[in-house]
């Protein structure tokens, strides 16, 4: 279907030829050779413009992706391969020994303490004190199977739980189908983690939200300059309360101070590193 460049040449060769042909319409030996090269140029002219109708292809190239995400990209993916590696069983004796009830967690996708994102196929655990990428041996006392964790997270939240451990793990100990058992916890000294402790304060869990900005309003009052949050989690709302400082025996003090405002709800001293 021409297009409307194309009709537009038509009309004016269509004019030119009338005044070659003259008022009697009879064409001259000069006259056909103006016509001649006229229909030559309108057809060169044609070719070299082209229909309008086509379409014009680009010729930048894709921006590059962003630098920020793929590096985040390939860091995550360097832990969760590093997380599902077997755990060589550290020499010597160990440097913190604990027994308690412990549980598991789940799903994967949520973002651990230390950054990286839970998945339940690795060999991680959730501890509330131990130095984030501790080492530790978490031995079941109902049948005596063992398994080597990486504390990622922190937790348990839950009234009498010591340790969360990732789905894999509590499968390899045959924790997975009673959902909760006796543990023995063997935690080795980590050379990368921190050893400079820094300690908050959450408890919960509210049933209300009003209870929790209750307990906020109070603790800001009381410990002007210190850090108070309020925030709902699975069981409830939440309240965390971060030291100025983040100093152990200060956190321990703001502990004692919030005592059980409530009978559900349990205050508990949390490392942040």
């Amino acid at each position: 279907m021409p297009g409307i460049a194309e009709k537009q040449m038509h009309s004016i060769a269509a004019q030119r030829i009338c005044a070659i042909r003259g008022p009697s319409g009879v064409r001259s030996r000069h006259g056909a050779r103006q016509l001649t090269g006229l229909v030559i140029a309108a057809t060169f002219t044609l070719l070299s413009t082209g229909c309008h109708h086509q379409r014009r292809r680009a010729s930048a190239p894709p921006p590059p992706p962003l630098h920020s995400q793929s590096s985040r990209r390939q860091a995550e993916q360097s832990a969760t391969r590093a997380d599902r590696a077997p755990i060589p069983a550290p020499q010597g004796r160990p440097d913190f020994v604990e027994t308690g009830m412990a549980s598991w967690y789940g799903p994967s996708g949520h973002r651990a303490a230390d950054g990286s994102a839970y998945d339940g196929t690795g060999m991680t655990a959730a501890h509330k004190t131990l130095p984030l990428g501790s080492i530790a041996r978490v031995t079941n006392l109902t049948n005596d199977e063992s398994v080597m964790v990486r504390i990622t997270d922190r937790g348990p939240f839950a009234n009498g739980r010591i340790l969360d451990l990732s789905e894999s793990a509590a499968k390899q100990i045959g924790l997975y189908r009673m959902g909760v058992a006796k543990v023995r916890i063997e935690a080795f000294a980590n050379p990368s983690a921190s050893t400079a402790g820094k300690w908050c304060v959450q408890t919960g869990a509210f049933k209300t939200e009003q209870d929790a900005l209750d307990l906020k309003s109070a603790l800001a009052r009381r410990y002007a300059g210190s850090r108070v949050i309020e925030f709902a989690g699975a069981t409830g709302y939440w309240v965390r309360i971060d030291p100025l400082r983040h100093d152990h025996t200060e956190a321990s003090a703001i502990m004692a101070w919030i005592g059980n405002p409530l009978p559900h709800v349990v205050p508990y001293l949390v490392r942040v590193n």
